[in-house]
């Protein structure tokens, strides 16, 4: 629930230095990757057992048999920002977002016209710069694809053009979704932890104001200790079928709640969901609302 894409015919954008640092980053681990798969995007080993992970089958041979439509995150839950976005609105969506890439469009999601990089944008307008900012100037060219191509192809086509990021197209021409490179290899390797993730034995870490940024994996116990309140002592929640924090907001939400989507709790909390997926929510922030009794620290 991150990042961005590359395109058809943006040759009139103007780019900084491709994505090769991304790519001799992860050079290593994406080649060894690759050469497993053929050039169709099959794995090499054609008959391989599929092991299961905890949200289903993750293995190679979702390569082949899962589509783009099946890992990408909906449009709705898609985070990007105009062309005429100002500086410190673009510092706030990434600081808000914790992503490294940005759609950037003109008008509509509809209308993209290229994305932004972190790392371009810290190297242009941070350490102190101070140059005109234009956003234009900092522009990468996106990858469009369509719903219907399979992820082991969408991941050939990724490494062989560096791009870490995709948009999907709809037969309209419109957005209809979003892809990382990441979220396909999830599909085969099962979820991957990077630097930003909270450590297995670290399920939240708070903030100031009483406020948790806490992952939806913690088990629900650990954390009504640390609020020194029951989250599952009402009608709406059943105790006897939620373990983990996750549990509770998907309970409450009734489905797997969006990216950005705020769910209210009876006890005076408010659960925003920052990192989810179109299967399982991964990261929430807890705080209390303002009418809410619970008191900040």
């Amino acid at each position: 629930m991150g990042d961005t894409n590359d395109g058809p015919s943006m040759a009139a954008q103007s780019a900084l230095p491709d994505d090769q640092d991304d790519s001799t980053n992860n050079g290593g681990f994406l080649r060894k990757f690759f050469s497993i798969i053929g050039p169709s995007g099959d794995s090499a080993d054609a008959g391989e057992d599929t092991p299961e992970g905890p949200n289903g089958a993750v293995g190679l041979a979702n390569l082949r048999r899962m589509r783009v439509e099946d890992v990408a995150i909906p449009k709705v839950e898609i985070v990007a920002v105009p062309n005429d976005i100002t500086l410190d609105g673009l510092v706030d969506v990434f600081r808000e977002s914790g992503m490294s890439r940005l759609p950037v469009y003109e008008g509509t999601l509809d209308t993209p016209v290229g994305m932004i990089h972190l790392k371009d944008f810290a190297l242009k307008h941070g350490f102190g710069a101070t140059e005109p900012f234009d956003i234009a100037g900092m522009l990468r060219p996106l990858l469009f694809v369509p719903p219907s191509m399979s992820i082991g192809v969408l991941l050939q086509k990724m490494q062989t053009e560096r791009r870490h990021m995709a948009l999907v197209i709809d037969e309209y021409g419109g957005v209809d979704g979003l892809l990382t490179i990441e979220d396909l290899i999830e599909q085969v390797v099962g979820e991957i932890e990077d630097e930003h993730d909270t450590d297995d034995d670290q399920f939240w870490t708070a903030e100031p104001n009483g406020r948790y940024i806490v992952l939806a994996k913690t088990p629900l116990d650990d954390f009504e200790e640390e609020l020194g309140l029951s989250l599952t002592d009402n009608e709406d929640v059943d105790a006897e079928e939620i373990d983990t924090l996750g549990g509770l907001v998907f309970m409450l939400a009734g489905r797997v709640p969006a990216r950005g989507e705020v769910i209210q709790h009876p006890a005076g909390l408010e659960f925003e969901v920052i990192d989810a997926d179109p299967r399982r929510i991964k990261r929430l922030r807890v705080r209390p609302t303002p009418e809410g009794g619970v008191p900040a620290e």
